[in-house]
């Protein structure tokens, strides 16, 4: 249980960290709609400012950079599949498959706009409780009738503050197969499926033990969540952004 504890955004700007948890989640919810049609100038507008509350605010509990390895690795996959595979005016010829200038740009659009999206969650899971995100949740989808808000704000909540969790694993997983020398199998495959199986034993044990930990002190559904207010301040951090958002979906 304290590992679901990391990251309380405790360096993190007070407007930021303290930010009514419902507007986060508008934010988060315009920047999703906006992704996808953002061009380069878009994604620079938004991406640096994020970058850099990340780098000078990163709590000091939160994962290392190493512990990121694997989504850069899946960066660059998704990268090499859209530049071979995009059709367009050849540049880079590999046997029966070329790079287009294309398939560069969209591979490196669908790249960017990725990597803000993971910015953007890791910043609103360093600044957010999980209590304050089970709450937010809830007051989105109480209006909506047959939907079992409180049961659907748990388990998003948790699933949410699962993944640093799941970062530790797999940073520790690695490291043990390092020690074994497993990074010289020269079957790449191979390897992905041996530091696989180990992560999701790991992951789905911690999760169990979550489970029998919940159960032992009778957790329910229905709790007293935080009091959500909105404060003057809130609003200007959340206009702010709002009209940063539009710009950048304009450009």
């Amino acid at each position: 249980m304290a590992q679901l504890k990391r990251g309380q955004g405790q360096r993190f700007p007070q407007p930021l960290a303290h930010m009514d948890v419902r507007l986060k989640l508008g934010l988060m919810f315009g920047v999703s709609l906006v992704c996808l049609e953002l061009g380069f100038s878009g994604l620079a507008l938004l991406g640096l400012p994020l970058a850099l509350l990340l780098a000078f605010h990163r709590p000091a509990s939160g994962p290392d950079l190493k512990d990121l390895r694997w989504i850069v690795l899946m960066l660059a996959l998704v990268f090499s599949a859209r530049t071979l595979f995009t059709d367009g005016v050849p540049w880079i010829a590999f046997g029966p498959l070329a790079a287009t200038r294309e398939g560069l740009r969209e591979g490196a659009l669908t790249c960017l706009r990725l990597a803000l999206m993971f910015m953007l969650g890791a910043a609103f899971i360093a600044t957010t409780r999980s209590a304050e995100i089970k709450a937010g949740v809830q007051w989105f989808l109480k209006p909506i009738p047959f939907v079992p808000a409180e049961r659907v704000a748990t388990m998003l909540s948790l699933v949410i503050r699962f993944i640093p969790v799941i970062l530790e694993q797999a940073a520790r997983t690695s490291d043990a197969q390092r020690a074994r020398a497993v990074e010289n199998r020269r079957n790449p495959i191979r390897r992905m499926a041996v530091f696989g199986m180990p992560l999701m034993r790991r992951t789905l044990g911690t999760a169990d033990n979550l489970a029998v930990a919940m159960e032992a002190r009778c957790y329910s559904e229905k709790r007293t969540d935080p009091e959500l207010k909105t404060e003057p301040r809130d609003w200007v951090s959340f206009g702010s952004a709002a009209i940063l958002i539009m710009v950048a979906a304009a450009l």
